[in-house]
Order: C-alpha cells, then sequence, then structure tokens
C-alpha cells in the first residue's frame, strides 16, 4: 500500500538565519551614537521579573525576518524586546531573528525616528503594493507585536502604542 511521505515541518524547510542577510549597507536611518546608547539603556533596563536573563532577548538594528511567503522580507526595529527566547541561536551569536523558526513574536518594538524614516515607522508611508509592507503594518497587522514605542529625539516626543484585540 502507498503511504503518501507526510510534509516537512516550516522550520526545515524554510531559510535559516544563516541563509538570511543580514546586513543592508547603505539603508537609510543606519544607527549613530545615540541609538547605541538608547538601545544599550533599553536592554540594561528592560527586564521583566519573572523571566530569566536566559529567556529574553534584546537585539539592536538586527533584521527581522517576518513573512514566510516573502522570506527575503525583513524590518531592522532599533530595538526589541522577545520573550521565551535565548540570546543565542542554539549556543551562536545571531545573525538575524526569523520568526518562523522562532516561533515566537517580539513583545515590545521601540523606533528612534531619524530623519527620513518617520513616514515609515509611523505607518505615514502609503504603502506600494509591489514592496514589502511598511513597518507599522509588519509590527501591528502581520505580527500584532503588543507595545511599540516611538521616540522622536529632535521633537522630543514619545509615543506609545498598544495593539487592541
Amino acid at each position: 500500500m502507498y503511504e503518501p511521505i507526510p510534509p516537512r515541518p516550516a522550520r526545515e524547510t524554510l531559510p535559516t538565519m544563516y541563509d538570511l542577510p543580514s546586513e543592508e549597507i547603505g539603508e537609510p536611518g543606519l544607527p549613530d551614537d545615540f541609538h547605541r546608547l538608547q538601545a544599550n539603556f533599553l536592554s540594561e533596563t528592560c527586564l521583566p521579573p519573572n523571566i530569566g536573563t536566559e529567556e529574553i532577548f534584546t537585539p539592536s538594528d538586527l533584521n527581522l525576518y517576518y513573512d514566510p511567503r516573502h522570506t527575503n522580507w525583513y524590518k531592522r526595529p532599533d530595538w526589541y524586546l522577545v520573550l521565551g527566547v535565548s540570546p543565542k541561536w542554539e549556543g551562536d551569536l545571531r545573525l538575524s531573528y526569523v520568526v518562523w523558526q522562532e516561533g515566537v513574536r517580539p513583545f515590545l518594538i521601540v523606533e528612534l525616528l531619524s530623519p527620513g524614516t518617520e513616514a515609515e515607522d509611523l505607518g505615514e508611508k502609503l504603502r506600494d503594493v509591489s514592496k514589502p509592507p511598511t513597518k507599522w503594518q509588519v509590527y501591528e497587522q502581520i505580527l500584532s507585536v503588543p507595545y511599540y514605542v516611538v521616540y522622536d529625539r529632535y521633537e522630543n516626543n514619545l509615543r506609545f502604542f498598544k495593539l487592541k484585540r
């Protein structure tokens, strides 16, 4: 009797962080010293009391791959918090964060506005349907990130967004 071979899990068939690009040269809004200092501050202070540090991942400017149908699409948040995930991937330093590999979405994303990134970060930019969705669309509609924070240091404006479902 013929027995069909079951499909392999997505984790085995989709690209991993080793297969996907981890850097984009010339991308707008690349970090300056302010971004580095803020990311360090956030990583040192955003420590949920009921979760061990070995289960808290706080990357900054690390590619976040989110769509298994478009495996080369990514966003690069200034800083984000993922709970229940080790800072390392199978003992290795991470090259990127691949949501379909981990099965865990970010809990909090922080964007530090830079000249030229505001429209993308705040969802004020119309999407060209032939291109990837905006950060706002990815964080809200695709990943359903519970908390999103945007800070504009030039206007001294801090905005908190909480996803309502």
